[in-house]
């Protein structure tokens, strides 16, 4: 079943002080300060009043990266937005230990933004990163290998951007123009957000990527969209053999759709 985020019913630029109408893991977020919400079309995007601005800019974003979701996996998407004041505020929010690296992450049911981080993405890095977290909170990501989930949200996030792939992947693109193309799928560890490299954890967001959009290009977006769920039921190998594929044939296929793309 595709679950909708947790929607808010609270007046546009209500101001908020512990009101009991805020979940109740957000009420202790920002003691005695002033929290403001903005609300979209289908939207609603918490922070602190002074953050204004950026409150009414998700707003309009979500609304947006919503409509793409939505597209993919069907039925209404009510997108909740929590905008912290601090990476620190954000990784406490998640219960994560650290964040770096991320502009963004979903807890399962709405999207934390790591402030810091989301200020230096472009407009349209923007767009992607909020359709990215938004299909975690529809699609779920319980019982899928990391490249998967990682890379379906991509696929999603990316869909109808108009980017070449090369310009998306551009870090993929000079490994695999040097010769050095990945040998396997990535792995849960290999997602993990040190803040050592960025250029790596940027490669493995773009091979997780293209090996969605290698499933999609070849046998169609519904099918890619039926096999995500089929493995949340049955298992990745069994939503695998139901194309014909398995771990090892698709992580050679997967390894000659990178070289056909970005070499």
């Amino acid at each position: 079943m595709v679950a909708a985020a947790l929607l808010l019913a609270v007046p546009s630029g209500a101001p908020l002080i512990g009101s009991p109408l805020l979940p109740r893991e957000l009420r202790g977020l920002w003691p005695g300060r002033e929290t403001a919400v903005s609300r979209g079309g289908r939207s609603t995007v918490v922070g602190l009043a002074a953050s204004r601005p950026l409150l009414d800019e998700l707003a309009r974003r979500a609304d947006r990266a919503g409509l793409r979701v939505s597209a993919v996996l069907g039925g209404p998407v009510r997108p909740l937005i929590v905008v912290p004041e601090s990476a620190r505020d954000a990784a406490r929010l998640a219960g994560a230990a650290r964040l770096d690296g991320l502009a963004a992450v979903a807890d399962g049911r709405r999207v934390i933004v790591v402030p810091e981080a989301f200020a230096t993405l472009s407009p349209l890095g923007r767009d992607v990163v909020l359709a990215h977290e938004l299909t975690h909170v529809v699609a779920g990501t319980a019982g899928l290998p990391a490249w998967l989930y990682e890379g379906f949200a991509d696929y999603v996030g990316y869909r109808d951007t108009g980017l070449p792939v090369a310009t998306a992947a551009a870090e993929l693109a000079a490994e695999a123009r040097a010769g050095r193309l990945p040998d396997a799928l990535p792995g849960p560890e290999a997602f993990a957000a040190d803040g050592r490299d960025q250029d790596r954890l940027a490669r493995v967001y773009q091979e997780a990527w293209l090996a969605c959009r290698f499933l999609a290009d070849r046998f169609g977006e519904g099918t890619l969209v039926r096999l995500y769920r089929e493995a949340q039921v049955a298992g990745v190998d069994r939503a695998l053999a139901s194309l014909g594929l398995s771990a090892v044939t698709l992580t050679a296929r997967w390894r000659a759709y990178v070289r056909e793309q970005l070499v």
